[in-house]
């Protein structure tokens, strides 16, 4: 790779790890609000839904605030079966009315007995854990531990056993885990470190990772992942994952058009 890819890379970092990424970028939903469950909840669920043009994810969780109340933690807290029919109608790609309701049914659950999302991770993780992986393995399998989770909901919910990116996944725990004082993610997680997390691979951080030589396996995998953030951990081993923003920032708007190519 190029000698003076990081200090590209950093000042790309600073470029877009800044308030003025957040308005057209899904993490502005979960900005909209300041309690730390109603955070976790449309955080998750957005980040979920986070696949497609951005304006449409954008769409869709503003639909699910709508259905919550404005609310999210004491919507989930306390509605009734009768509070579910208004979100039958609710879709967003092949997220159908089945996987709108088990995502109901488990939020409603969960904070009944937890404070925090975060315990649903780190239980499955130690401060050691050099990455988050055991956290997403253990987390899709109490995700679906309730009776009667719907086969086809799984693949909302990514997990390494598959071999998946879980490119949504790692993108939520950045959300929730990352601290600096840009402004962007919310740092709100302190039980797993941001040395722990992982690149969330989408395809314009894959397409930029290979240009500068950051990511050499030709399968788009968990095992890509794990190399990707490797090689970005050389630059910042506290916190490689700081790195998305600038792959993600040259790959959208290298594809708009706006910016050439960086380093030759």
């Amino acid at each position: 790779m190029p000698a003076d890819i990081k200090t590209f890379l950093d000042e790309c970092v600073a470029r877009y790890n800044c308030p003025a990424f957040i308005p057209n970028d899904p993490i502005s939903i979960p900005h909209r609000f300041s309690k730390l469950q109603d955070i976790e909840i449309i955080g998750f669920w957005t980040a979920m839904l986070a696949w497609g043009q951005r304006t449409t994810i954008i769409n869709s969780a503003h639909t699910l605030i709508e259905l919550m109340d404005g609310a999210p933690h004491d919507f989930m807290l306390h509605h009734t079966e009768s509070d579910r029919q208004k979100w039958l109608a609710f879709k967003h790609r092949t997220f159908q009315a089945t996987d709108t309701l088990f995502f109901l049914e488990f939020f409603q659950q969960y904070y009944r007995q937890h404070r925090s999302l975060e315990d649903a991770f780190v239980r499955f993780m130690t401060p050691a854990s050099e990455t988050v992986e055991a956290a997403l393995l253990g987390f899709h399998e109490l995700f679906f531990s309730l009776p009667d989770a719907p086969a086809r909901t799984r693949k909302h919910i990514a997990t390494p056993a598959r071999k998946s990116t879980c490119k949504r996944l790692n993108m939520f725990l950045r959300w929730m885990v990352r601290r600096d004082d840009c402004g962007v993610d919310f740092g709100l997680w302190t039980h797993i470190q941001p040395r722990q997390l992982l690149m969330p691979l989408d395809v314009h951080v894959e397409r930029v990772a290979r240009r500068y030589g950051l990511l050499q396996r030709p399968q788009t995998d968990w095992q890509a992942v794990l190399e990707l953030t490797a090689t970005l951990r050389q630059f910042d081993a506290d916190d490689p994952v700081r790195y998305d923003f600038a792959l993600f920032g040259l790959g959208v708007l290298e594809k708009q058009g706006h910016i050439g190519g960086g380093l030759s």
